[in-house]
């Protein structure tokens, strides 16, 4: 039976090293999720108006905004909806008024495309340079959020010429300023219909780079996906993967454009929303089109600001009711939103305004301090039974379960909603097993203790 079972081994060896090249080029192509924190929100603001510190301004306002219209978590929990639990509420808003003071925006994009607008060749040539001369600013005295980049316009055959321009000058004023680059400085490419508009940003990049003195492959891609043939391309084939291979390694994220896809797809402004069945589709199709791969995705943006009527000193009383009435409204809509995506497994959208800021981080934390008990409850439970299936009340947990669980702690403490010691205890795992990131090498490393 022994000489049996070797023979069988040499009989197939040749179709497993036939194998091998496509199993190597798979982990390539799908290597997972990125070892570094995915951030929950982008916030875009006119290029002409970025300084190194509105980051600080932005959650100054917010905070503003949150005092006059939620001065309590009880209020703030109405307002957007959420779940009714005083404990729950008071544990979120304390976390919101902590993450408005020490990091009110995670990922800022400054915007030279719709946020910005034509405008003569002198007069964007100048705030290239003056925006890349606020992020060398930021850079150096800290004020920068921690992901930051900039939106050209896009490669067509108007803009083209414009978009590569700015890009010039913005990264030839802030290598000249800075020496480099932010860490994680990201150019973001919209309305993509062609492989071939990514694959000219990226040679327009490595140009740059050998320029500037730059490593190749220093500065990210983001794809904006608002277009029909961003998802399908002309002969029927999905075609993300292929405009994400265009980017040359340099694709971080693709970020869904709403209100560009959908008036693409005919649908009335009346019907424009986050929420929409041709959104759910195509950001479904992005999700399968780009499991695995690394790439994060992103929501796109509730446009209905929360915003009063009324504005100036000496409101009357009714005025101020109105007023709150209709910020509260506004935040309800963006907090249905938000839940909408964070349930679909998108984990990051777009804001627009500073009073926005509370009720994203309000409901992206209640999403998660409302999960953790359970969900810590099921990762003690895997991890002590070392990988084998178990059954957790009604729900089975398998080994894929289990990234999947941890990813839920990293994604908790990344953005603030649980701060690493209560991770630890409710997950059961050490800070070092969370910092590494890898739910197998959680498995390996205490099976190697055991």
């Amino acid at each position: 039976m022994t000489g049996s079972a070797e023979a069988d081994r040499d009989l197939h060896a040749d179709l497993l090293e036939g194998l091998a090249p496509a199993l190597a080029e798979e982990a390539r192509r799908y290597p997972g999720e990125r070892a570094r924190r995915q951030p929950v929100h982008t916030v875009y603001g006119g290029a002409h108006l970025f300084r190194a510190t509105t980051a600080r301004r932005l959650g100054e306002a917010a905070l503003a905004a949150l005092a006059e219209h939620a001065p309590d978590g009880a209020v703030l929990a109405a307002a957007l909806g959420g779940p009714a639990d005083p404990e729950l509420a008071d544990r979120v808003y304390e976390r919101v008024v902590d993450k408005l003071r020490r990091e009110p925006v995670e990922d800022f994009r400054i915007d030279f495309e719709d946020g910005y607008g034509p405008r003569p060749d002198d007069e964007e040539d100048g705030h290239a340079e003056s925006a890349a001369r606020e992020v060398a600013r930021g850079a150096a005295d800290g004020g920068l959020p921690p992901f930051v980049g900039i939106r050209i316009k896009p490669l067509t055959a108007e803009l083209g010429r414009r978009a590569l321009r700015t890009l010039d000058r913005f990264l030839a004023t802030l290598v000249a300023e800075h020496k480099t680059v932010p860490e994680l400085f990201v150019v973001t490419l919209p309305k993509v219909t062609l492989v071939e508009q990514v694959a000219t940003l990226a040679k327009a990049l490595a140009r740059l780079e050998e320029r500037l003195g730059l490593a190749r492959g220093t500065v990210a891609v983001e794809l904006m996906v608002e277009t029909p043939r961003a998802i399908f391309a002309a002969d029927g084939t999905v075609a993300l993967p292929a405009l994400v291979a265009a980017a040359r390694g340099r694709c971080r994220g693709a970020h869904f454009g709403t209100y560009d896809y959908t008036a693409s797809l005919g649908v009335t402004a009346a019907e424009q929303r986050m929420d929409h069945p041709v959104c759910d589709f195509a950001k479904q199709a992005m999700q399968v089109a780009l499991a695995g791969t690394g790439v994060h995705l992103s929501d796109g943006a509730t446009n209905v600001l929360p915003v009063g009527p009324h504005r100036g000193e000496g409101l009357s009383a009714a005025q101020r009711e109105e007023n709150r009435a209709a910020v509260h409204a506004a935040w309800r809509l963006h907090a249905a939103h938000v839940r909408h995506a964070l349930v679909g497994g998108f984990y990051q959208g777009w804001d627009l305004h500073p009073a926005q800021l509370p009720s994203r981080f309000a409901t992206v934390y209640a999403f998660f301090l409302g999960g953790a008990a359970a969900a810590g409850q099921r990762l003690r439970g895997f991890v002590e039974s070392a990988a084998r299936a178990t059954l957790f009340g009604d729900v089975f947990d398998d080994a894929a379960t289990g990234q999947g669980l941890l990813n839920f702690f990293l994604r908790a403490t990344g953005c603030g909603a649980l701060g690493e010691d209560e991770a630890e205890r409710l997950s059961g795992l050490t800070a070092e097993e969370l910092r590494g990131r890898s739910f197998p090498a959680i498995l390996a490393g205490r099976a190697g203790g055991a």
